[in-house]
C-alpha cells in the first residue's frame, strides 16, 4: 500500500470522566478497513482521549503500513490544528501527547479536519470500549498504545484551549445546525419539600405531589403552552413526584411521557425521609463529610459525583435520541444543577451555589460537533430557574 487513511476519535463522558478512543486504519485507494482499535482508558478529558485515538491510528499505521504515508482523518479541529503547527500546544499535560503522536507521524503525513459524521467508525469503535462491548483491538488489528502514551489518562485533567494563543476566546459562534434543546422543568413540591425532608430518588419514600405542587405544575404548563408546538418530546425521572408534574405538563402540552432513569434525584440512603435538622443532630460529621466532599455517599446513597456520572449519561442517551429537536425534561435539584454546571463549564462544587426553585424553567441548548475547547456537544445556557411569575420565555 502506498497510501493510507488515519480515522481517529476519543471522548470522555464527563469531562473529566470515563474515557476511550478509537482508531481505524484505511487503505486510501479502495477503502478497505485493515485494523482498528478501541480502548477505554480510565478518567481523562475530552482532549486526551482524542490524542490517545491520535496514537492508537499512528501506530497501526506503522504495524500494517510501514511504508505507506498517511493522511490523519479527526472530528477533534484542536488535534488537527496542532498537529498541523497552526495552533500551540500550550497546556504542559498535552505536550507529552502531541510529542509522541508527533514522533510516530512520518515525515509528509497530513491531518484533515472532518466533520463529526465523516468520523462514525472512530467513534463507534470509542464509544463500544466505553460501554464495555469491546476488547482493546477487537476483531480486527492488534496494535497496543506503548509509553508515554499508556500513561496519558493519568494526566491532570486540564483541558488545552481550543484557540490558537493570539486569538481570544471570546466571539466563539455554534454551528449552524439546529440544536438539541432541552426544556428542565423541576418537579412541584411535595409534603417534604415543604419540610425540609431529604427525598431521593427511585429507592426514596416516593412522596407524591401535594396540591400546591400541582398547581405550580399546571401554572408551569400554561407559561410554556406557547411552545407547544416547538417541543418534540416529553421525557421524565420516574420517581412518583416527577412523573405526576411530567403527566400534568403532558396534558397541557399534548405529549405522551418517556421516562430515564439516569436523570432521577440522588439517593440519599438512611438519610431518606430525615430533615436536615435531623441530620445535622444525628449525624454532624457525615453531614460536614457530604458537604465538603463530592465522592461522599450520604447514608449509604449515592455521591454528587456519581449522580453527575449517571444524569450526563442520560442526558447524552437525551441528546442523541433528539437531535435538532427540544425535548421538555422533568427533573430534580441535583440533576438539574449538575447539567447547569457541565453547560457552563464549571467545576461540580457549583451545584452549592445555585438555587433551583420547584416548577422552575431552565433551558440548555446543545451544538453538535466541537466548542471552543474541543468539546463534543457544546453547551449554551438560555434560561435558569426562570417561574411563571418572570418574563415569558422565547
Amino acid at each position: 500500500m502506498e497510501h493510507v487513511i488515519v480515522e481517529a476519535d476519543g471522548g470522555s463522558r464527563g469531562n473529566p470522566g470515563p474515557s476511550a478512543y478509537g482508531a481505524v486504519l484505511k487503505d486510501a485507494r479502495t477503502g478497505e478497513v485493515i485494523a482498528e482499535i478501541g480502548e477505554a482508558i480510565g478518567v481523562a478529558t475530552n482532549n486526551v482521549a482524542e490524542y490517545r485515538g491520535l496514537i492508537a491510528g499512528l501506530l497501526l499505521a506503522a504495524e500494517h503500513a510501514p511504508n505507506a504515508s498517511i493522511e490523519v482523518r479527526m472530528d477533534s479541529k484542536l488535534v488537527v490544528e496542532q498537529m498541523s503547527g497552526t495552533w500551540k500546544v500550550k497546556h504542559p499535560s498535552m505536550r507529552p501527547l502531541a510529542v509522541e503522536a508527533g514522533r510516530l507521524a512520518p515525515t509528509g503525513t497530513t491531518f484533515t479536519w472532518v466533520p463529526r459524521a465523516e468520523n462514525a467508525h472512530a467513534d463507534r469503535l470509542a464509544n463500544e470500549a466505553l460501554d464495555g462491548l469491546r476488547d482493546a483491538t477487537g476483531p480486527i488489528g492488534s496494535a497496543s498504545v506503548t509509553e508515554p502514551a499508556a500513561r496519558a489518562g493519568d494526566e491532570p485533567a486540564v483541558e488545552e484551549a481550543a484557540e490558537p494563543e493570539e486569538k481570544p476566546r471570546r466571539g466563539w459562534h455554534p454551528p449552524s445546525d439546529p440544536p438539541t434543546t432541552l426544556i428542565l422543568v423541576r418537579h412541584g413540591v411535595t409534603d417534604h419539600t415543604t419540610r425540609k425532608v431529604f427525598s431521593g430518588g427511585l429507592s426514596s419514600a416516593n412522596p407524591p405531589l401535594n396540591e400546591e405542587g400541582r398547581a405550580q405544575v399546571r401554572a408551569t404548563g400554561e407559561w410554556l403552552s406557547p411552545m407547544r408546538d416547538q417541543i418534540d418530546a416529553l421525557v421524565a425521572s420516574p420517581v412518583r413526584r416527577t412523573h405526576e408534574s411530567a403527566e400534568i405538563l403532558g396534558e397541557i402540552l399534548g405529549h405522551p411521557v418517556e421516562l430515564e432513569e439516569a436523570i432521577a434525584e440522588m439517593e440519599f440512603g438512611s438519610w431518606d425521609g430525615l430533615t436536615f435538622a435531623d441530620i445535622q443532630e444525628k449525624f454532624p460529621d457525615e453531614l460536614s463529610a457530604w458537604l465538603g466532599d463530592l465522592e461522599y455517599a450520604p447514608g449509604g446513597g449515592e455521591s454528587f459525583r456519581t449522580v453527575a456520572d449517571r444524569v450526563l449519561l442520560g442526558r447524552n442517551r437525551i441528546v442523541e435520541s433528539y437531535a435538532g429537536r427540544t425535548v421538555l425534561v422533568v427533573s430534580h435539584v441535583t440533576p438539574i444543577k449538575t447539567l447547569v454546571a457541565d453547560a457552563l463549564g464549571a467545576p461540580l462544587e457549583a451545584l452549592f451555589r445555585m438555587e433551583l426553585s420547584p416548577a422552575s424553567v431552565t433551558v440548555i441548548s446543545y451544538f453538535a460537533g466541537r466548542g471552543p475547547n474541543g468539546e463534543e456537544n457544546m453547551a449554551n445556557l438560555r434560561l435558569y430557574n426562570a417561574r411563571p411569575t418572570d418574563a415569558p420565555f422565547s
